[in-house]
């Protein structure tokens, strides 16, 4: 990272530096999008930041999906995939669909099943159990299947390295399509077609995809083909833009890259929900107390996470079946189940983020070397484990692991950091002999070890990513979009930032300093948050939320700087409650003034 200091902050709270992301290179081209397009200044300043000039600023603030979706069949296997399907349609097979146990999951098998069951196709959902079946297809499972009738297996959000469960799903009798999106290893698993964008010997470039993205591709593909086949004369076909709340749902909690094809899928499908027309997702709406119209952050904080609670200490098959369900007093009820299991997994993780922190803390040292933390516990609950890596790499910036151990064998999750590709070097452990097996994406995987090889697999992530946690870690810092006061953060304002998103992945929410303001008074709300309230120097105020930050760098300078100037940091939001909508403000950092160069 590089540009010039924002406010002179060389070293804030948490560590960073702030730095202008509209460096002067691009100044000239904010200038011409406000004068050419008439766009707010703020806004021509954030869009000029991420690279769009005025010839690409109306496509970019209206992403649509005819505008930014190929032809499905550019991605590998998708034209064997979709006439395998067709003639599933055709002939009434019934088709057996096995997701994943999370949003991702969910979402993917929802979606397909939606589409099949429209077309009068009998659909078998099967989600595995985390603990007892573990992830991606399974013997056992695929034998239960077989023995309902169906004859063709669909896998979503899996499957890519099922090379034994696949083998034996074609032994029988089964065929098999693959619906993917986890990186690959060589040579595809045995299917009839094995439909992945970051297959490596795909060119389609849509690796950014989730897994319900490249279902969304697949129907489009089917939806066209059955066309071609006169299957539609006399009946309507179902409307494929109807599923685009489950897309945006999936993408934003797997944190998928919010560029291209999936902005338009984020924005549209956040649009869709606003129409509350998916029962079971009104519902949980509903259950996790959402104010104002859904967006990117709604799906990432308070949805993604309660359909994730299904499968991480719970009925893993819960989420898909609340996306399905028609009756709005089923839909309540499952909604409030997984409610009530979020706040369980909230209060487990507390204690195993407690522990792996002290073993963390302990393992890097004083001063902090290392280039990956990888942390385990005989009994944590291993549906609660990904979290915890989560909590890890935020709190130390580096790529973290949390294992679960059940005698000699733990199973774990990973997290990585921006620029660390840590599902290949899971891959690579794998292919070492230091992992049983593993897998998943840059950012996130999923892994089984034996207690005898964890020092081996410290040893293997340290000499496998050093370089890259060492380039990332030197780029660090907080990029910084402007600066504004208490009187200036006003809800048109908000509006205005809003239409450059949706932000997430790859398309950095905007940061936005309070330069100089005085902090009144911070207290503690709810499960480790705080509340500061900051006075500008003409006495307007705002309420500002830092969220998990008691007891960290950040929380710990907020409290010692009461009463006192600082400069704040943070994200601007609209917060909705009883009808009435203000701005919000949400604390990432802060900074002293006088401890600048």
């Amino acid at each position: 990272m590089s540009g010039r200091l924002f406010l002179g902050v060389a070293r804030s709270a948490r560590g960073f530096a702030w730095r202008d992301r509209l460096g002067p290179s691009r100044e000239g081209v904010a200038a011409a999008l406000s004068q050419r397009l008439g766009l707010p200044d703020a806004l021509a300043r954030l869009l000029a930041a991420r690279g769009v000039g005025p010839d690409e600023a109306e496509a970019f603030l209206d992403p649509t999906i005819r505008a930014l979706m190929p032809d499905p069949r550019v991605i590998t296997d998708m034209a064997a995939a979709t006439e395998r399907l067709a003639a599933a349609v055709e002939r009434g097979e019934t088709v057996a669909i096995f997701g994943d146990y999370d949003v991702d999951g969910a979402c993917s098998a929802a979606l397909l099943a939606d589409y099949l069951d429209a077309l009068g196709v009998a659909t078998i959902i099967h989600i595995p159990d985390r603990i007892f079946e573990g992830y991606g297809p399974n013997v056992a499972a695929i034998d239960a299947l077989a023995e309902q009738g169906a004859s063709l297996l669909v896998t979503v959000d899996c499957g890519t390295t099922s090379f034994e469960p696949l083998a034996h799903a074609g032994a029988r009798g089964l065929d098999v399509i693959v619906l993917d999106h986890h990186q690959a290893p060589e040579a595809p698993p045995p299917a009839i077609a094995v439909v992945n964008p970051n297959r490596q010997d795909d060119l389609s470039g849509l690796g950014a995809l989730c897994a319900a993205g490249v279902v969304f591709m697949a129907l489009v593909d089917l939806n066209r083909t059955l066309r071609g086949r006169g299957f539609f004369a006399g009946r309507k076909e179902p409307d494929l833009l109807l599923g685009l709340d489950l897309v945006a749902l999936a993408t934003v909690a797997d944190v998928a890259p919010l560029v291209g094809l999936n902005r338009a899928f984020v924005r549209k499908g956040c649009e869709l929900m606003r129409r509350r027309g998916r029962v079971g997702l009104a519902a949980l709406c509903d259950a996790a107390r959402m104010a104002g119209p859904p967006r990117p952050y709604h799906l990432g904080f308070l949805i993604g996470p309660r359909v994730n609670a299904g499968g991480r200490i719970g009925d893993a098959a819960l989420g898909a079946r609340l996306m399905r369900e028609q009756d709005p007093a089923e839909a309540a009820r499952i909604a409030q189940q997984l409610d009530q299991l979020n706040r369980e997994r909230q209060s487990i993780e507390l204690g195993m983020v407690a522990e792996a922190e002290a073993e963390a803390m302990a393992s890097l040292g004083l001063d902090e070397q290392g280039a990956a933390i990888v942390t385990s516990a005989e009994g944590w609950h291993p549906g609660v484990v990904g979290l915890v890596a989560s909590r890890l790499k935020e709190r130390f910036r580096r790529p973290a692991v949390a294992i679960a151990f059940d005698g000699a064998v733990g199973t774990g999750s990973a997290r990585s950091i921006s620029g660390v590709d840590l599902g290949r070097a899971v891959r690579a452990a794998v292919e070492a002999g230091v992992l049983v097996k593993g897998g998943g994406h840059a950012m996130a995987a999923g892994l089984t070890v034996e207690r005898a090889r964890l020092g081996d697999l410290r040893a293997f992530l340290e000499a496998r990513l050093a370089t890259a946690v060492a380039a990332a870690r030197e780029g660090e810092g907080m990029e910084v979009d402007g600066a504004l006061t208490a009187r200036g953060l006003t809800l048109d304002l908000v509006e205005q930032i809003e239409r450059a998103g949706p932000f997430g992945s790859a398309a950095p929410e905007p940061a936005f300093a309070l330069p100089r303001h005085r902090i009144a008074d911070v207290f503690e709300a709810g499960e480790s948050h705080l509340r500061v309230r900051a006075v500008a120097g003409d006495g307007a105020s705002v309420t500002a939320i830092a969220f998990r930050s008691a007891g960290t760098p950040l929380g710990d300078f907020l409290k010692a700087r009461r009463g006192e100037v600082a400069h704040l940091l943070g994200h601007v939001g609209i917060d909705s409650y009883r009808g009435e909508s203000r701005p919000q403000f949400r604390l990432i950092d802060a900074a002293d003034p006088a401890a600048q160069p």
